[in-house]
C-alpha cells in the first residue's frame, strides 16, 4: 500500500524527534576515546596539550570508540590557546597506531582566519572559507574538485568578531547527505553540498591536536544526535 506524502513526512518528523542526544564525553576519564598520552582530562574537559619539550611530530586525533557516523548534529564547546585544531567527522582513521585521521574538518584556531571553514584533512584541503556557500563539483581529478562558490552565508570579519579569544565557543555541525553546515555562538559559518563521488557520507569523529608551536586546546558538552 502506497503511504500518502502527507503521512510519509510526518513518520520522518517522528523518525527525527525521536532520535536521542548522545553525550560522548563523561566528565571524568577518556572512555570511549582513544589517542596518544598529549590527551588528558583536566577541570571536567577533554584536554589537548603539547608543549615546546613534548611536540607532537605531526597532527594526531582523539578518536571516538563509538562507530561511524552519518548524518547527525554535533555541538560541542571548545577552548583553544595557541595553534589550531578542529573536529574531524565522516573521517577515516589512516595510521591506528599514531592516531591519524583523514576526512572533513570543522576548522577552529587561536588566529582569525580559519575558525568555522571546513577543511578536508589528509584529502582535498579547504573546500570552503569562512562565510562562503560552496557547491563542490567533479574536478580535473578527484583531489582538484571545482569549487563553485554560490554566495555567502555572513561576512568572515562579523563572524570573527563573535568569537571569544582564549575563552568558550561553541561549535554546531549539521551533516545531511551531502549538505554539511557549520555553526560557531550561533552565527552560520559556511554552507557546502558535495556533489562529488568521494564525498563522505560516515565515518568516525574525532578530535585535532596541530603539529606546530605549543598549544593547548580543550573540549566540553560533546552532544551527537544521529538524525539517519
Amino acid at each position: 500500500m502506497k503511504l500518502p506524502t502527507s503521512l510519509l513526512a510526518l513518520l520522518a518528523l517522528a523518525s527525527t524527534a525521536v532520535a536521542e542526544d548522545k553525550n560522548l564525553f563523561n566528565g571524568k576519564d577518556l572512555t570511549g576515546w582513544k589517542g596518544l598520552e598529549f590527551w588528558s582530562v583536566e577541570d571536567g574537559c577533554i584536554t589537548g596539550r603539547t608543549t615546546k619539550e613534548k611536540p607532537t611530530k605531526g597532527n594526531t586525533f582523539l578518536v571516538w570508540q563509538g562507530g561511524e557516523v552519518g548524518d547527525f548534529e554535533f555541538t560541542f564547546k571548545y577552548k583553544i590557546v595557541g595553534g589550531n585544531s578542529g573536529i574531524q567527522y565522516r573521517s577515516k582513521v589512516i595510521d591506528e597506531k599514531a592516531f591519524v585521521v583523514g576526512g572533513y574538518q570543522a576548522d577552529f584556531e587561536a588566529g582569525k582566519t580559519y575558525s568555522g571553514i571546513l577543511y578536508e584533512e589528509r584529502g582535498r584541503g579547504i573546500l570552503a572559507k569562512r562565510g562562503e556557500k560552496v557547491v563542490v563539483k567533479e574536478g580535473a581529478a578527484p583531489s582538484k574538485p571545482k569549487l563553485e562558490v554560490t554566495g555567502e552565508v555572513g561576512k568572515s570579519a562579523e563572524i570573527q568578531a563573535k568569537i571569544k579569544s582564549e575563552d568558550w565557543n561553541e561549535y554546531r555541525i549539521v551533516a545531511q547527505g551531502g549538505h554539511l553546515q557549520h555553526f560557531i555562538n550561533g552565527a552560520q559559518t559556511i554552507d557546502v553540498t558535495d556533489e562529488t563521488a568521494i564525498g563522505a557520507k560516515k565515518g568516525v569523529l574525532a578530535l585535532q591536536l596541530h603539529a606546530g608551536p605549543a598549544m593547548t586546546v580543550q573540549f566540553k558538552d560533546l552532544v551527537l544526535k544521529e538524525t539517519k
